[in-house]
């Protein structure tokens, strides 16, 4: 066998008990609005920490949860401890803002997702506003009607929704009004690219789309100045990317006070 084949069957198996072996970490990665220049909100970030390996990157091993099924306890994993992590910013004034989690699509396919938000924000006594659920295209087309009851069963107890990867997937801009979403995120890609003329139309049409069906607006992988004020001049003021900051751990969150680019 060749040794990326070797290597991933290695993974597959270290990661069957690396939820039991308290290998997961979770960072987070801020949202700021560029207007008032404060944080707004934050997205967990899974990071696995192998005893051996060291770091895996989630490039390399969400696709073989996936895959193998597993992602699915691992996301109930991540809402509990984002939800107590969170609870805990509050009681501790460090930060109130909403906290978004990564969906997998295998996840809806349990048919669990209800019980475990539920059960981790009973659990925590974080208030629902503060918990938001990423969802990307792809997923929200996959059997789009079980989807859309899911969310909305959600979007009932006041945990808010997200759809990111705007404009990567395959979803039809004839859906788009039919589900259950407060927030659309625009893909990075465009980001990158947002001095092109063909990418700051597309970019403009996604912010206007998002403000006349309601939604609020980020953009994702913000990096320079030139991309800040491009956004902002087109009506979008919430950011994340690593202009404002690096995904870091819970314990530095108080310390991130103000975008990136000041401390450096």
């Amino acid at each position: 066998m060749g040794l990326e084949q070797v290597r991933r069957l290695e993974l597959e198996k270290d990661l069957r008990k690396a939820l039991e072996h308290q290998e997961f970490a979770i960072v987070y990665q801020t949202k700021w609005n560029s207007s008032t220049n404060q944080m707004v909100g934050m997205e967990a970030l899974l990071r696995w920490n192998h005893p051996k390996l060291g770091t895996i990157s989630p490039i390399e091993f969400i696709p073989i949860a996936e895959e193998t099924g597993l992602i699915v306890p691992i996301t109930h994993w991540v809402i509990e401890e984002v939800c107590k992590q969170n609870q805990l910013w509050h009681e501790q004034n460090v930060a109130q803002v909403t906290v978004s989690v990564n969906m997998s699509v295998r996840v809806f396919e349990n048919q669990t997702l209800f019980q475990v938000v539920k059960k981790s924000l009973d659990l925590s006594g974080l208030n629902p506003i503060f918990l938001e659920l990423e969802v990307t295209e792809s997923i929200a087309m996959n059997d789009m009607e079980n989807t859309i009851s899911q969310l909305q069963r959600i979007r009932e107890l006041g945990v808010k929704v997200s759809l990111d990867d705007f404009g990567t997937g395959f979803s039809s801009l004839g859906n788009l009004d039919e589900m259950p979403i407060d927030i659309l995120k625009i893909d990075k890609s465009f980001i990158r690219k947002s001095m092109h003329p063909s990418k700051q139309a597309i970019i403009s049409n996604i912010i206007m789309i998002a403000k006349s069906l309601n939604m609020e607006v980020v953009a994702e992988g913000v990096e320079t100045k030139e991309q800040i004020d491009f956004l902002t001049s087109r009506g979008c003021t919430i950011m994340q990317g690593f202009y404002y900051a690096k995904p870091v751990p819970p314990e530095e969150i108080a310390q991130q006070d103000r975008p990136l680019n000041q401390n450096e």
